[in-house]
C-alpha cells in the first residue's frame, strides 16, 4: 500500500478528517433526521410519514414510501423556475465533431414535447420503455420524459445485439422502443434500427417503436408500428403534468449480467434513488455552478444513468457528454474536448486510464487542459501506479482523486472521498471511506469482521436511500444473492480489505477468482502485479483449466511502448508474479497482444479469451470495441504455441 498523501481540495472544505467523521455518525445514529434535511433540498408534491420503514424481507427498508414527488420535476422544472433556467445544462459532441448546447429551459421543453408524443402512443404511468441508442441528447431527453408520466424506462447499452436486446425486452415486457436510425463509432456507420428489427421478432410485448434521425439513413418502417419522432414532434405540447410518484414507484430497470448468465434487471425506486444521486454527486465532486462535469461512462450503464443524468441535473449542474469513441480520431481526443470546453471534473475509468497511458503523456501537453480541478475514477479498483500516473499527467499533481465504489444495485457512490463534505488525506488505490449512511465492513468467511489488512468480504450491514428495490420479476433472486451469504446484511459479491486506518481497498469481484492447487488468487490482484511491472500497459487474466491444479493463471499482456515482446520480456514477468504474489501464482503462459478484447463501456471480456485458449468458438463478438482484438489474441497465442512445439 502507498503512503498516505494529503492533497490540496476546494478552499471551502474543513480542513479536520474529524468533520466527516462526525457527519458519519450522526447518519448512523440518527438516520431519520439525517436523510430527512438532504431531503428538502428538493420538491416533494406530499412529505407523509417516516423517511424510511424497516420491512421484514429484503431489502429490509422501504424509503419515502407515502412521499410523493418527481424526478423529472427535480432535475427540470425545479431549475427553470430559478436563474438557472438559462443556464447550460449539457454540450454534446458527436464523433464526427458535430456540437450541441442545451440550457435548462431547452431541455425541459424538449422534455416535455417527448413526454406528450408518449401518451399520446398510449403510454401509462408504470409501463416499461426500452431505449437503445448512443450517447446523443435525446438519451437522456427520452428518459426524463419516461420518468415524467411514470413510465418505467429500461436503458440498453447501443452496443447490445439484438438477442441480448430481445432478452431484455422479454423479461420487462416493455410497451414501446425507443431508438435511431443509425449511428457511427469510429467513423464506421452502424444501422441501429436494423438491430431493433431483428430483436422484435424474438419477442411480443412491443406495440411501438420510436425512431429519431441520427445518422440519417434509409430503415425499414413497419406501417401502425414504427414512428418517426420528427413528425410526431411538431404536433407535440410543451408542457405535460408531473405524475405525482410515490417514494417506492419504480423509476428505471437495469440490467446487469449475473453469475448465471441471464440478465439481472436492478430495479431503482424514486424518492430514495433520487435524494442518493443527488446527496453523492454534492458529496463526492463537491459540484458547483461554476462546474462542466463530464462522466465518460455511457448512459447505458447506471455510472451514466447516476453521473451523467440525474445527480449533476439534481445538483444544477452543467454536463458535456459525447458519443464517441475515446481515441478517435486520434489518441488526444479526450484532451481536445477538456480544453475546447473548459471541463472541470473529469470522471472516468481505471480502464481508459490505462489506455491513455498506453499512448503516453505527450498526448496530454499537446493541450491546456488546466481547467481540470477534481478527478474521479470508477468500474474497477485502480492500483497505485495507474493512481499516480493519472494524478501526475491528467491531474498536473493538483487535482485530487475521487476513487469511488459502488454498484448498478447500489444506485450511487457507496466508498470515496468526499470533497463535498471534508478533507480526507487520499491514498493512492485506495477508495478511503464509506459516505454518511454507508455502515460498510468487511467480514471474514464465518461472519465476523475482519482484523485490519486482512481479505474478506465488502458488506453493508444497513439499508441506504439508494439501494436496490428488487429485481424485476425475480424476489427470490434478490434475496438468495444479496441476502443469504449473511443474515441481515448486503452481500456487495466483492473482496476488500480494510487498513488500520479504516480505509477500504477493493480487490475485486469474489467470483473472479482462479483455484490454483486450493489457493483462492483474485483476478484482480494478478492483473494489478502485472500492472506494476514497468513494461505493462494491460493486462488480463484468467484461469485455464489444468489436470493437476484444478485451474493455472494465463495472462494476454499489453506492453507500453517502447518495450518488444521477447522470451527474456516473457520469464521477467513471471518471475515479477512470482516474487509480487508468490510461486503459487506463476502463470502457466503470457501472450503479447496489442490490444485487449473489450466492450465499448470499457470491460475486458475474458470469456473471449478463455474460448481462444481453449480453442473454442468466442461466440457473440458484436459488443466489443474492436473486433481485430479476437484476432490479436488467436496470433498471440498460436504464436507462442508454436514456440513450445519447436523446443527440441
Amino acid at each position: 500500500m502507498e503512503e498516505i498523501k494529503t492533497l490540496p481540495l476546494s478552499k471551502n472544505i474543513h480542513p479536520d478528517v474529524n468533520i466527516l467523521k462526525y457527519i458519519y455518525n450522526k447518519s448512523l445514529e440518527d438516520p431519520e433526521s439525517f436523510w430527512r434535511k438532504v431531503a428538502e433540498d428538493l420538491f416533494w408534491y406530499e412529505k407523509n410519514g417516516p423517511v424510511f420503514e424497516p420491512i421484514d424481507s429484503p431489502p429490509y427498508c422501504y424509503w419515502f414510501p407515502y412521499w410523493k414527488t418527481n424526478l423529472s420535476y427535480n432535475t427540470l422544472d425545479r431549475h427553470i423556475e430559478s436563474w438557472r433556467k438559462n443556464k447550460v445544462a449539457y454540450y454534446w459532441e458527436g464523433e464526427n465533431y458535430e456540437k450541441k448546447v442545451l440550457t435548462y429551459y431547452d431541455l425541459y421543453k424538449e422534455v416535455n414535447r417527448f413526454a406528450y408524443v408518449l401518451k399520446n402512443l398510449g403510454v401509462k404511468k408504470g409501463d416499461r420503455i426500452t431505449i437503445y441508442m448512443p450517447v446523443i441528447p435525446e438519451l437522456p431527453i427520452s428518459m426524463l420524459a419516461c420518468t415524467r408520466i411514470g413510465a418505467i424506462h429500461s436503458v440498453v447499452f447501443s452496443g447490445f445485439a439484438s438477442y441480448a436486446l430481445a432478452e431484455r425486452i422479454n423479461d420487462c415486457q416493455s410497451k414501446i422502443v425507443i431508438t435511431v436510425d443509425g449511428t457511427f463509432r469510429r467513423g464506421k456507420l452502424i444501422n441501429t434500427k436494423k438491430i431493433v428489427d431483428e430483436a422484435l421478432n424474438y419477442t411480443k410485448s412491443v406495440e411501438k417503436v420510436l425512431v429519431i434521425k441520427r445518422a440519417d439513413i434509409e430503415v425499414e418502417m413497419m406501417e401502425d408500428r414504427d414512428y418517426w419522432y420528427d413528425e410526431l414532434k411538431p404536433s407535440s405540447y410543451p408542457y405535460v403534468e408531473p405524475e405525482r410518484i410515490e417514494g417506492i414507484h419504480p423509476s428505471f430497470i437495469l440490467y446487469t449480467s449475473g453469475t448465471t448468465g441471464k440478465p439481472k434487471g436492478i430495479t431503482h425506486g424514486t424518492g430514495g434513488y433520487m435524494v442518493w444521486a443527488y446527496f453523492t454527486q454534492k458529496a463526492v465532486f463537491d459540484i458547483n455552478d461554476k462546474d462542466i462535469f463530464w462522466c465518460t461512462a455511457d448512459i447505458g450503464w447506471i455510472t451514466g444513468h447516476t453521473y451523467a443524468v440525474y445527480g449533476p441535473l439534481l445538483a444544477g449542474a452543467t454536463l458535456f457528454i459525447y458519443e464517441g469513441a475515446p481515441d478517435y480520431p486520434r489518441p488526444d481526443r479526450w484532451w481536445e474536448m477538456i480544453e475546447a470546453y473548459g471541463i472541470t471534473i473529469l470522471y472516468t475509468s481505471p480502464t481508459a486510464i490505462r489506455m491513455h497511458m498506453k499512448y503516453g503523456e505527450e498526448w496530454i501537453k499537446c493541450h491546456d487542459i488546466s481547467s481540470l480541478r477534481l478527478l474521479g475514477s470508477v468500474g474497477e479498483p485502480i492500483n497505485p501506479e495507474v493512481w499516480n500516473w493519472y494524478y501526475k499527467y491528467v491531474g498536473q499533481e493538483r487535482c485530487p482523486i475521487v476513487d469511488t465504489w459502488w454498484q448498478t444495485e447500489t444506485g450511487g457512490i457507496m466508498i470515496s472521498p468526499q470533497p463535498g463534505l471534508a478533507l480526507v488525506p487520499l491514498k493512492a488505490g485506495s477508495a478511503t471511506l464509506p459516505l454518511p449512511g454507508v455502515d460498510a465492513d468487511v467480514f471474514t468467511e464465518d461472519g465476523k469482521s475482519a482484523k485490519p489488512n486482512e481479505k474478506g468480504y465488502l458488506v453493508i450491514k444497513r439499508p441506504w436511500p439508494g439501494c436496490l428495490i428488487g429485481i424485476w420479476n425475480n424476489h427470490e433472486r434478490l434475496k438468495s444473492q444479496y441476502y443469504s451469504k449473511f443474515p441481515n446484511v448486503y452481500y456487495t459479491g466483492d473482496f476488500a480489505i480494510k487498513d488500520k486506518d479504516g480505509y477500504f481497498w477493493l480487490l475485486g469481484r469474489a467470483d473472479e477468482v482462479l483455484k490454483v492447487a486450493g489457493h483462492r488468487i483474485g483476478t484482480a490482484e494478478l492483473e494489478a502485479a502485472f500492472l506494476s511491472h514497468p513494461a505493462v500497459a494491460e493486462a488480463a487474466v484468467i484461469g485455464k483449466s489444468d489436470p493437476i491444479k484444478m485451474q493455472v493463471p494465463v495472462a494476454f499482456v499489453v506492453l507500453r511502448p517502447g518495450h518488444i515482446p521477447s522470451p527474456q520480456l516473457r520469464i521477467e514477468l513471471i518471475n515479477h508474479i512470482k516474487e509480487t504474489i508468490g510461486p503459487i501464482a506463476t502463470p502457466q503462459s503470457i501472450y503479447f497482444v496489442n490490444k485487449l478484447p473489450k466492450t465499448r463501456s470499457g470491460k475486458i471480456m475474458r470469456r473471449i479469451l478463455l474460448a481462444v485458449i481453449e480453442e473454442r468458438d468466442t461466440g457473440d463478438v458484436t459488443t466489443l470495441e474492436d473486433e481485430t482484438s479476437v484476432e490479436e489474441a488467436k496470433r498471440a497465442y498460436e504464436e507462442l504455441k508454436r514456440m513450445i512445439e519447436e523446443i527440441p
